[in-house]
């Protein structure tokens, strides 16, 4: 895993939209020095750093980032229904592919 990936990891999940703006935008400065595409190991890994709130777009950003990860989508399972929203956007947005009436019994 590159280095820059592990630094905004290690930092944990973005703060919410009440965070110290610099604070905002030392993440955001964070995120934007990892280049895309990102290993389908990082696009993991990235995933749990979503907080409890867009972060001023940040999360979108974070989310954009997590896609550009070639080949199969690390989370590709169906997300527990008190899972993060952002869990269930990406399961929205490009985990849903090959779902069988049989996953969806876990609702």
């Amino acid at each position: 895993m590159r280095r820059e990936v592990q630094a905004f990891i290690a930092d944990g999940p973005l703060p919410d939209g009440n965070a110290d703006e610099q604070e905002i935008d030392r993440r955001v400065r964070q995120l934007e020095s990892i280049s895309a595409p990102v290993t389908p190991d990082e696009a993991q890994a990235l995933a749990t750093c979503f907080g409890p709130d867009e972060c001023y777009g940040v999360a979108w950003s974070l989310l954009h980032l997590i896609e550009t990860s070639p080949g199969p989508v690390p989370l590709v399972t169906l997300p527990d229904p008190d899972a993060h929203d952002w869990h269930h956007t990406l399961w929205n947005r490009w985990g849903n592919h090959g779902v069988t009436d049989e996953n969806l019994t876990r609702y």
